[in-house]
């Protein structure tokens, strides 16, 4: 019976992988259309052939003449957005059969060839994308100004300017239409809930630097693009066009404006302005919103379809995050650290699932009721069904508020509200293919290598799955950071809960403190980890997920639903509101107007769709919730790490009796006064298939890609290795 079983699993296995390549196929193939049209996009092969005849069979009344441009730019990404939903809830089907063990192929195009310099760490991969997308922005220059400059003497003497100012004039709008491509992409990175994303393995949180990349080369060239007119406009006596609000073509009032919420977004956003003043930068970003919307009146809508596929992507995962952000969640426990650090669990849907390394964004009303903060997920799904954490270091003027609430004894906090964003992760653990692991990290930067340790903690003694060794190489400045290490045990739920057994896992922590040369006495004695338990109210809520990687099906049906709609409500009203204006009379419909219109149709479709999906997950998730009960509140513990002692001679009796913490202990190598030595470790790792990640400030994670390049041009014994961060 239980090889019937086995044989059918692997059948319905195959069949899911041979759908997936299906669709893998599929989409491939529909991207490389969607490429193409911007490669040929700025040729007159486009624009005086094929767009003639896309546009004699998609202009039809209910549509309009955008029809051409929402089939050419914006269909094929939805479309893509949509199977990459489906590829993905199938890809949660597979479980631990889809993941690959062992070394690939690509491996070697994900490590670092650039590691100093403005672009931070970029991989092989990255930096082939990079210089195929900049070689796409010259040959779009290229193929534009070819084609504007060939009768640029006739234009000139026809409209009675020089040469050179019709050649500046066309190279102005060069600059313009190629900066759409930038913008095209720009809002694919932020959209953090996004099945393309994760389609090709990145995460909103990884991918943010393309989102940096594209905002720079946009800016720079629609800032040359205003500067080339207001030249051109000064030049030729017309500095009054400025001024021009045209209702039927280019509106100049309407880009200006979009500029400068541009310059303004772009000038709080470069690094010596962000670090410093992030609440600046934060905020300002908000007007892209101001941008978008006067953009689309400045170049019209069906100019404007070119960008839409990706705001209208980011649009529906923004109002999903709106929806889940007006929860107030159930705060069911904190760890405070002497180490100024916090850890705070929360209450979960037991069918919120999540991977390690996933982050979420929290916001405390009690501290400020506008600020939200991203953290590192600590916990496991696996190992914690009902229960997700994250760890919070002091560092700025919100964390150390909440270290100072949460630590206070007078009054003892014994309810706290939040709001949560998230998790957001990678949609599968890539790290479990390798034969070993090596994580660095330099200090808080230990947050998302915890939750990889509890995962594999939780399959260790599981006979199915094949985990690797684990080696953790963590960095802090002071012995009472040590303390951080305790976290890698979560919170028991009850005093009489088993203890964890992970006895088949191979944890090895090589830990440096780098400013202390030996553990001081009174550092021993202040460092007892507190655990704080919280009264938990019946308004409060779990956490629960806003559809994306909980239920890709439901997200690719709101995205392909929305559409709908959105196509629906504009067809009726050109049918029946802009047609009859156009097609029957000698006036023309307001091109503001139009695009106004659609932006409505726009926000309603997704509004509607977004909420009607939004509450059916949340009744699905309140039916497998225990409901939240008042109930008394434990006392404070208070206990002893585990780590920091491991360094002294004595055990008091309690960690002797805890078989977790003496695993932890045994398992950690305290270096007082030292920096770890990368090539020296890297020499003594075994295994076929290395895998290295990197967590913590710039210069270490640079210094670990150094060392992982000296690795691998040395010819090391790893078969295969791949570095990430």
């Amino acid at each position: 019976m239980a090889s019937v079983t086995r044989s059918e699993e692997g059948a319905s296995v195959k069949a899911i992988m041979a759908m997936r390549a299906a669709i893998e196929l599929l989409l491939g193939i529909v991207f490389l259309g969607y490429i193409m049209v911007w490669l040929m996009s700025s040729t007159n092969i486009f624009y005086l052939h094929w767009m003639p005849r896309v546009h004699a069979e998609t202009n039809f009344t209910f549509i309009g003449a955008q029809g051409q441009n929402t089939l050419i730019f914006t269909l094929p990404i939805i479309f893509i957005a949509v199977m990459a939903c489906l590829y993905l809830h199938l890809g949660k089907k597979l479980g631990d059969h889809g993941i690959s063990k062992g070394g690939s192929m690509f491996d070697i195009w994900k490590r670092p060839v650039l590691i100093k310099g403005a672009l931070g760490i970029v991989t092989w991969t990255e930096l082939t994308f990079l210089l195929m997308f900049i070689a796409l922005l010259c040959w779009s220059i290229y193929s534009y100004l070819h084609a504007m400059f060939a009768p640029i003497r006739q234009e000139a003497a026809a409209e009675g300017l020089k040469v050179w100012e019709v050649k500046l004039s066309s190279l102005g709008l060069t600059l313009g239409l190629v900066g759409n491509i930038c913008l095209a992409f720009i809002f694919f990175p932020v959209t953090r809930g996004s099945s393309v994303l994760q389609l090709v393995g990145l995460t909103s949180e990884s991918s943010i630097k393309y989102h940096m990349w594209l905002g720079h080369m946009a800016m720079t060239l629609f800032t040359l693009h205003g500067l080339c007119f207001i030249t051109f406009w000064t030049e030729t006596k017309q500095l009054s066009k400025m001024l021009k609000w045209d209702d039927l073509l280019v509106s100049n009032v309407a880009g200006e404006i979009a500029l400068t919420a541009g310059l303004v977004m772009w000038a709080s956003s470069f690094t010596c302005i962000r670090r410093k003043t992030f609440e600046l930068f934060f905020y300002t970003h908000y007007l892209y919103i101001v941008f978008v919307v006067f953009y689309v009146f400045h170049v019209g809508f069906s100019s404007a379809c070119t960008i839409l596929p990706g705001f209208y992507l980011f649009a529906i995962d923004r109002f999903l995050r709106l929806l889940q952000s007006q929860q107030k969640v159930c705060l069911v426990s904190a760890r405070v650290l002497p180490c100024r650090a916090v850890e705070l669990n929360f209450s979960k849907s037991p069918g919120l699932k999540y991977n390690p390394t996933s982050s979420m964004f929290i916001n405390i009303p009690s501290i400020s009721k506008l600020q939200w903060h991203p953290f590192s997920v600590t916990s496991s799904s696996k190992l914690e069904p009902d229960r997700i954490s994250v760890m919070i270091k002091g560092d700025g003027h919100w964390t150390n508020k909440l270290h100072q609430k949460l630590a206070s004894t007078s009054p003892r906090t014994t309810h706290l509200k939040a709001s949560i964003e998230g998790p957001y992760g990678p949609a599968s653990p890539d790290f479990m293919r390798h034969d070993t692991l090596v994580m660095v990290s330099g200090g808080s930067g230990i947050t998302p290598f915890i939750s990889i340790i509890r995962e594999i903690l939780s399959q260790s003694n599981t006979k199915t799955v094949k985990t690797p060794k684990l080696l953790l190489i963590c960095a802090f400045k002071h012995c009472i950071d040590l303390t951080i290490l305790d976290l890698i045990l979560p919170v028991p739920e009850s005093a009489n809960a088993a203890p964890l057994d992970f006895s088949g896992a191979e944890l090895r922590i090589e830990a440096f403190v780098t400013r202390d040369k030996e553990i001081k006495p009174e550092e021993e004695s202040s460092s007892q980890i507190q655990t704080l338990w919280f009264r938990q109210n019946g308004t409060d809520s779990p956490v629960a997920a806003a559809l994306g990687s909980n239920s890709w099906i439901w997200l690719g049906a709101i995205i392909s639903g929305s559409f709908v709609i959105y196509l629906v409500l504009i067809g009726l009203a050109t049918q029946y509101y802009i047609y009859p204006i156009d097609g029957n009379t000698n006036m023309r419909f307001s091109t503001p107007a139009k695009a106004a219109l659609n932006i409505l149709s726009i926000c309603v479709a997704v509004v509607v769709t977004a909420t009607v999906g939004f509450l059916w997950n949340n009744r699905r998730s309140s039916s497998q919730t225990t409901p939240v009960l008042n109930r008394a509140i434990p006392a404070p513990t208070t206990t002893s790490p585990a780590t920091l002692l491991s360094g002294g001679e004595s055990e008091s009796a309690e960690e002797v009796e805890s078989q977790p913490r003496n695993a932890i202990r045994q398992a950690t190598t305290v270096h007082l006064g030292k920096r770890p030595n990368m090539n020296r470790i890297l020499l003594e790792v075994e295994g076929e298939s290395v895998g290295v990640l990197a967590s913590g400030p710039k210069k270490m994670r640079q210094r670990v890609a150094n060392y992982c390049q000296s690795s691998i041009a040395d010819n090391l014994h790893f078969h295969s290795i791949s570095f990430a961060w």
